[in-house]
């Protein structure tokens, strides 16, 4: 009951829209559409990401991602998934808008085919260009508090750091540069990328990130709906660990019980 009460009192804010759940959830990867939405409802997003140049959002004459996924009670997020330069970006998250109105858009320009990492000369470029015409763009980027802090000042309206490489895995590889983005910076800051399991999304959040993207995790784990149960569970834990206010780490022991006036 005290869960229900914390989610309605401390909501994910992007661009002005509020949201209860801090766990955002790729449409990609999976066996079906059919496994794709069952998933999606048990992980409790209200926020999906959308592949423009992968996904069907608009040929009627296939399985509509729509049919699916009810963009009346799911934000469609769309992204740039696939793009590896500027060009391409822009003209995907325009199409994007033409087709279903998207205003908020998540932009990812990947620098190299088999890292997949960020190339941030044309991902900064492309925040600036779309945040001039209109779009509200959520940012996928490297771990480099500069880098992030160029985002911010060029005009993004959400913060994207890498915790891995995508689809690895491996989870936070690098807390310390996550806590100087975190300090630096007032917009949602969201893990995006290379979370592997539960737990690595409740160490995002207790590092105060303001929530976590997943996708390849719960699509590609052996039981998706479990994992999605899972990844809920573990975003909820993690924040209300951050909110409750960690103790101090300390190199010496601290019994529990006094030590004063034992018999």
């Amino acid at each position: 009951m005290e869960v229900v009460k914390l989610k309605k009192r401390d909501q994910l804010i992007v661009a002005e829209k509020k949201f209860n759940s801090r766990l955002i959830v790729g449409t990609g990867k999976y066996k079906s559409m059919t496994e794709c939405a069952r998933a999606i409802e048990l992980s409790g997003a209200e926020i999906v990401t959308v592949a423009v140049r992968r996904v069907n959002i608009s040929d009627k004459k296939k399985p509509l991602l729509m049919d699916y996924i009810d963009p009346k009670k799911i934000t469609y997020l769309p992204n740039t998934a696939g793009c590896f330069n500027s060009t391409e970006a822009l003209r995907t998250l325009r199409l994007a808008r033409e087709i279903g109105g998207w205003k908020l858009v998540k932009l990812e320009v990947l620098g190299d085919k088999k890292n997949l990492f960020p190339d941030m000369i044309e991902t900064i470029k492309s925040t600036e260009v779309l945040s001039k015409e209109g779009f509200n763009v959520m940012v996928y980027c490297n771990d480099d508090p500069l880098m992030a802090k160029r985002l911010e000042d060029v005009g993004a309206c959400a913060i994207m750091p890498l915790a891995a490489p995508i689809g690895s895995g491996l989870g936070i590889q690098n807390k310390i540069n996550i806590n100087i983005i975190r300090n630096q910076t007032k917009l949602p800051l969201i893990i995006d990328a290379g979370l592997g399991t539960a737990s690595d999304a409740a160490i995002a959040m207790e590092l105060g990130c303001d929530g976590v993207l997943v996708n390849t995790a719960i699509a590609k784990a052996k039981k998706p709906f479990e994992m999605a149960l899972a990844f809920k569970n573990g975003v909820i834990a993690g924040r209300q660990s951050f909110l409750a206010g960690r103790i101090k780490k300390t190199l010496l022991g601290n019994p529990s019980s006094p030590i004063k006036g034992i018999i």
